[in-house]
Formats: structure tokens, C-alpha cells, sequence
């Protein structure tokens, strides 16, 4: 029997639609996609993260600046990605820079307490859908002292993440590590390459200068994103097959 071709055409648009994997990212600034990217030298890494992928890939990138585990849980960001999320997408998640605002009740966390219930939270709400939950430690910031080392300003946030996805048989992508390595192989100079450090004049976009170690030039995140697909394959994680060679 022939198929109608108007039949045939709606079978092969559902059956191409439900060959697209999402990849929805939450977190913080280090993360989250940045306006004006052609002017604007900052980027997160996982703005840059759709260029890895084939087009099977959809990554929907909901990282905000100036989130915590808390404050993207209470303003319904969360909510909002449980509204979309489907069988076989993932969720990356990755916490802790502002879970450490200390001064702020609406993001602060103690990070053995409601950082990990709100970790674990995004956790079992994922696997409710049938989706596939990814935890991420947080990047390092670039705090070299005066002898050239790498301090480490996350405290006992990273450790909680490592043993919830322990715990909870999570993948886990440890990127305080990975970055830590990649701040170090640069050295405390070259590492500024990776981050956002302009002198005066001589980026229109900080007519005044900038001095950040925090956020990331498209260097730094085109690196952290690479870290993450190298993980990808290490964990082989079914997107694996996803990646452009």
C-alpha cells in the first residue's frame, strides 16, 4: 500500500525531530552565552560548546550570570527547563561561584546541606524524565600568589559535587581539576590569555581596561569546551557519536 505523501512527509519530520538530542546546560557566568559574542570578548564555555557537534545536537544553554543552585531554582529556571526536557536529552550542570555569595541569602549554600540537596535535586528530576543528568565541579578562577601558585578559592564545593555523583552513580566531569591543570600548563602570565586582562585602549569593548580572572575570553572557553568534549569520550558518553571528527 502507498504511503499518502503528505502522510509520508509528516512521518519523516517526527522521525527527523526525534533524532535531535538537547543538551541543556544550567549554571553560572562561566557558563552561560554572552551578548554581542562578534564585539564582546567574553564568552562561557559552553556558548561555544553547538561548534563540537553535529547538527544531531541541540545544545540549549540556560546558564545565567550571577546564579546559584539556589536562585536558579527559586526564579523558575528550573521549572522552566523540566517544561521541555525529554527522554534521551542531558543536562549539564555546574554550580558553586555564586553558591559561595556568602553576603547573600538568595544564592548563598552550605555546601554540605542545601548545595547538595539542590545538586541532588536537579538530579532526580532529570532521571524523572528519562534524561541523562552530567555533574561538573567549577572552574578554577586564575588566583596565582606571589610564588606563581594556583590557590584554589572553591572551598568544599567541589568535593560535594564529587561525592554526590559518587554517590548517585552520576558522570562527573571534574573541571576544577582539568582547569586547574590547563591555568598552570599557561603559567601565571600566559594564563591571563584565558581570561579577560586589557589594558586601557586597547580593547574597544573595555575602553577603561579590564581585569578579570574569572570569566573567559573565547580562548579560555573554547578551551574549558574542549576539556569537556575530551571528558565526553573518556566517559563514553553516548553524545560521543555526536561529535564532529
Amino acid at each position: 500500500m502507498r504511503i499518502p505523501l503528505i502522510i509520508f512527509s509528516v512521518l519523516l519530520f517526527y522521525t527527523g525531530s526525534a533524532q535531535v538530542t538537547t543538551i541543556y546546560c544550567i549554571g553560572d557566568s562561566t557558563m552561560a552565552d554572552k551578548e554581542n559574542p562578534t564585539q564582546n570578548p567574553e564568552h562561557g564555555w559552553a556558548q561555544v560548546l553547538p561548534q563540537f557537534f553535529t547538527d544531531s545536537v541541540k545544545v540549549d544553554n540556560r546558564a545565567v550570570n550571577g546564579r546559584s543552585s539556589r536562585s536558579f531554582i527559586t526564579e523558575g529556571r528550573w521549572n522552566d527547563v523540566m517544561k521541555t526536557l525529554s527522554p534521551g536529552d542531558y543536562v549539564f550542570i555546574q554550580f558553586g561561584h555564586n553558591d559561595q555569595k556568602i553576603k547573600d541569602a538568595t544564592r548563598y549554600t552550605n555546601p554540605h546541606t542545601s548545595y547538595r540537596a539542590n545538586l541532588k535535586q536537579f538530579v532526580l528530576d532529570t532521571r524523572e524524565k528519562g534524561a541523562l543528568p552530567v555533574l561538573f565541579s567549577s572552574i578554577v578562577r586564575r588566583n596565582f600568589n606571589e610564588f606563581g601558585t594556583l590557590v584554589d578559592t572553591h572551598g568544599l564545593y567541589p568535593l560535594e559535587v564529587r561525592l554526590l555523583a559518587q554517590e548517585m552513580n552520576v558522570p562527573f566531569i571534574d573541571l576544577q581539576f582539568l582547569t586547574e591543570q590547563l591555568e598552570m600548563t599557561y603559567g601565571a602570565e600566559g594564563s591571563k590569555a584565558l581570561h579577560l586582562h586589557f589594558q586601557p585602549g586597547e580593547h574597544p569593548y573595555y575602553p577603561d581596561g579590564k581585569a578579570d580572572n574569572t570569566h573567559l575570553s573565547k580562548k579560555g572557553a573554547l578551551e574549558v569546551a574542549g576539556l569537556t568534549i575530551a571528558q565526553i569520550k573518556t566517559l563514553k558518553l553516548p553524545l560521543s557519536k555526536f561529535l564532529k571528527n
